[in-house]
């Protein structure tokens, strides 16, 4: 008898290795199927300037956009091998899931449960933000604490409506939600006063205040009620994917440590004795490799985009779609910051 269950114990712990591995292999494919399709499917959102929008002519640009356009660069040495496609919150992780797309690019907050609990595997993040609230000034609040009995618009699917119970609940107020699916819906009922406040990320407020029909009227309010680390999601299951996706960040950051701009990489790369800076761009060693790619990978990243400095400027700087000044946890962290890149050895 205990052979017998020592052998059907054995059966069935086989049994569980081949599920997980055939589960492994087959999502651990998406390098292949990426270069036998010739292009990145981009998860983005459905429009938030200076993060993911597109313009007239369906041309997509953002911070999100712009690191899929590095992913591109690495895996293909061209910056527009992307295909983007937009979702909703509440639609974004089927897309991921089901292999429609092969990573999110759209400010998803890292969270526990979506990290264990949806099969999904966060590669690092590229903007940390906060949720806050906006109210129209002559609601005459002038602190969160002060929408006790309020109605709230704000976005199924995302982290903010468990955050506003939570917030809500915390401090003894009252309010009640009044949910939709998108985002103009939520601007809409807004600006139709269905609601008193719009709560989401700050990033995000600070992106709508500008397109309300008269700015003025209205005001963020300056509680910042949770963190949210923003950043690209793949599928959990695919090592070699999710390093790509990871190193390829880590090299935009570490170019902005290093100093190394799109503009100077090509001079960098065959001057520096900065052992580093070598093997971040391939003249030194085979990291590349490590992941599949060319050792010129990351070296193409930079030439295409930019560092993750650069980046900024472009979509969140003064000349940007949404000017946000980068005086907090989005600096370096040896200016401050919250952001820096593990070691290229």
């Amino acid at each position: 008898m205990k052979t017998l269950s020592r052998s059907l114990a054995a059966g069935l712990a086989a049994a569980a290795f081949t599920t997980i591995a055939a589960s492994t292999i087959a999502s651990g494919a998406t390098l292949d199927t990426v270069r036998e399709r010739g292009f990145v499917n981009c998860g983005v959102g459905e429009n938030f300037p200076g993060f993911f929008a597109p313009d007239a002519s369906g041309k997509w640009s953002g911070l999100d956009v712009d690191f899929c356009r590095a992913l591109s660069a690495a895996v293909f040495a061209a910056p527009d091998k992307v295909k983007y496609l937009p979702a909703t919150p509440a639609a974004r992780f089927a897309q991921l899931q089901s292999g429609q797309v092969d990573l999110l690019s759209r400010s998803v907050t890292w969270t526990m449960s979506r990290d264990a609990g949806l099969g999904l595997g966060f590669a690092g993040v590229t903007f940390f933000d906060g949720q806050g609230f906006m109210v129209r000034k002559a609601l005459g609040a002038k602190s969160a604490k002060d929408l006790d009995g309020a109605t709230v618009c704000t976005q199924t699917g995302t982290t903010t409506e468990l955050n506003l119970a939570d917030y809500f609940r915390a401090n003894g107020l009252k309010y009640t939600p009044v949910v939709f699916e998108t985002t103009d819906q939520v601007i809409a009922a807004y600006e139709a006063q269905r609601c008193d406040v719009y709560t989401t990320d700050k990033s995000t407020l600070a992106a709508r205040l500008t397109k309300l029909k008269d700015p003025a009227a209205h005001m963020v309010l300056p509680e910042t009620i949770s963190k949210a680390a923003n950043g690209p999601v793949v599928r959990q299951g695919d090592g070699q994917w999710a390093n790509i996706v990871r190193w390829t960040l880590n090299a935009l950051i570490a170019a902005e440590e290093l100093g190394i701009t799109s503009a100077n990489v090509e001079q960098v790369r065959s001057t520096t004795k900065d052992p580093e800076a070598r093997r971040l761009l391939g003249a030194d060693g085979e990291l590349g490799k490590l992941m599949g790619l060319d050792k010129a990978w990351a070296y193409n990243v930079i030439k295409s985009v930019g560092n993750y400095g650069e980046l900024y400027e472009r979509n969140l700087g003064p000349k940007g779609a949404v000017p946000i000044p980068r005086d907090g946890l989005n600096r370096l962290w040896s200016k401050g910051g919250l952001l820096f890149a593990p070691s290229f050895q």
